[in-house]
């Protein structure tokens, strides 16, 4: 099989040729489509996860078919389009995983982390964990691979926000995108806050139904009952409490960020929330992709070859991008 793996934070992905793995009990072989490239990627490239294990092939929005089946495996079937996210298995048996939130399980295995992603022609999997992506409602790997982190996370964030009519979303990247749409088509309102003069990203939200958009530094023309965190700069979180209403929440919604400077204690009282979103459950993955397809979400995608994994996470990187960039084996 190609696979682009990466040796150690700071070098740069290599591509190699290698056996196609085999699925061991309870796991599938999955022949790879497309494979979103996110911004944990760049965290992995950066050696800014503590989770991680190196040598590497990222990539934990994988969409493919499967190819062959482990022992034990009844379903996903052979010849069946599934999604591979990021929490790749959990323990089943420690506190959190018994509570149902296993999405803090204390020895999750990761995809694309702490074992070998989708930046590959071929990948392995725990059968349990992987998500349907029925090829009737998705026809398009390379669209559906985005919805498997930047989806996923983001509707988490959003459904911790709790209940919010009015809504702004900092950093207007893969994962705004497409929440804004799912936002809308539930009726909210949403604010786009982007980098200063950025202008084609403010007018991108615009054409996707925002009421508002404009620059992180400046106030949203109302009250927000809740802000969600994308971009990977703490310096966002004392501005982003500045403009959500008493009892509102900020939602940080990556899984590294820079640290969050000091600001003064009244700008969180009023019962204002601040909170992080930590990984998904397989509950969050079901519900999410049922509700972008009611949505009619659209995935705005750049194409690449797998060959060109190191030029897609250095666009990513530089903000050259509107939408997700998706590699394509």
């Amino acid at each position: 099989m190609k696979a682009m793996r990466l040796s150690a934070p700071g070098h740069a992905l290599v591509e190699v040729d290698e056996p196609a793995p085999l699925p061991g009990p309870g796991q599938v072989r999955i022949e790879v489509r497309a494979c979103g490239v996110c911004r944990t990627d760049l965290h992995l490239l950066d050696g800014e996860l503590p989770q991680a294990r190196y040598p590497v092939v990222p990539g934990h929005e994988v969409v493919g078919i499967v190819d062959a089946a482990g022992p034990g495996v009844s379903s996903p079937a052979v010849g069946e389009q599934v999604g591979v996210p990021w929490l790749g298995r959990s323990c089943g048996h420690c506190h959190y995983c018994l509570q149902g939130r296993e999405n803090l399980c204390d020895t999750p295995v990761l995809t694309g982390c702490n074992r070998d992603g989708g930046y590959a022609s071929h990948v392995v999997a725990d059968a349990a964990f992987c998500l349907p992506l029925p090829e009737e409602d998705y026809p398009d790997a390379a669209e559906a691979a985005p919805l498997l982190c930047a989806g996923l996370i983001g509707g988490r964030a959003l459904s911790l926000a709790g209940e919010c009519e009015r809504i702004g979303l900092y950093g207007f990247g893969a994962a705004a995108h497409l929440l804004i749409q799912v936002a809308t088509f539930q009726g909210k309102d949403v604010c786009a806050f982007t980098r200063e003069g950025d202008q084609a990203a403010q007018q991108f939200a615009m054409s996707l139904g925002a009421v508002w958009a404009g620059s992180s530094l400046s106030p949203p023309p109302f009250p927000l009952d809740a802000a969600l965190i994308f971009a990977p700069a703490g310096e966002l979180v004392p501005l982003a409490l500045r403009t959500v209403r008493k009892g509102g929440s900020v939602v940080c919604g990556g899984i590294h960020m820079s640290d969050i400077p000091s600001f003064p204690y009244a700008w969180l009282w009023e019962e204002r929330r601040l909170l992080s979103v930590a990984n998904l459950t397989r509950d969050d993955g079901r519900a999410f992709l049922a509700l972008a397809a009611r949505a009619k979400v659209k995935v705005h995608v750049r194409r690449y070859a797998l060959n060109d994994a190191n030029k897609a996470l250095e666009d990513l990187r530089r903000g050259h991008l509107q939408g997700a960039a998706v590699l394509v084996p």
